[in-house]
């Protein structure tokens, strides 16, 4: 158990930031993902691949979350300190830049099209197992990642139409 967390923990991390949530969140619904793999790990029938089995899990507790979330009400608090890296200044910044336009692009994105770009653009999923995840059909899947990249371009060219002119 401990080597399946190691291995896929920082995958269900990601998924589940880029499914909206931020750090600390993550960091607690990524534990709650791993309690339910824990708990389900017999019932795996390896039907799809297991990190297909992790991100459908990731996916349906990121919706339960939001979907409490939207009837409670959160203080904010002071943000984390940052990581130490080997990075420069002028990286780090240029890093946390791109991160946080992905993220304001990703928060343009319905949650069906987000979590089908997110699983195939970033974490390069095959689209086969995109549309084992979340549990719809293959054209579907397509479909949406479509009008998902659609809606992510369309973002970025109006958000750079001022830079660049």
């Amino acid at each position: 158990m401990e080597r399946l967390f190691r291995e896929h923990g920082p995958f269900v991390w990601r998924s589940l930031r880029r499914l909206g949530l931020n750090d600390s969140d993550a960091d607690d619904l990524c534990q709650e993902v791993f309690v339910i793999v824990f708990r389900k790990i017999q019932d795996f029938e390896q039907k799809s691949s297991l990190r297909t089995w992790l991100y459908g899990i990731a996916v349906r507790v990121a919706l339960a979350h939001r979907r409490k979330a939207q009837t409670q009400r959160e203080l904010p608090t002071a943000t984390l300190p940052e990581v130490e890296t080997n990075d420069g200044p002028h990286d780090r910044f240029a890093e946390r830049e791109a991160r946080k336009w992905l993220d304001m692009a990703l928060d343009t994105l319905d949650e069906k099209k987000r979590a089908v770009f997110v699983l195939y653009e970033i974490e390069q999923l095959s689209m086969n197992e995109v549309a084992q995840a979340l549990e719809c059909p293959l054209q579907t899947a397509y479909s949406r990642l479509h009008a998902a990249r659609e809606q992510v371009e369309a973002f970025f060219r109006q958000t750079t139409k001022g830079q660049v002119e």
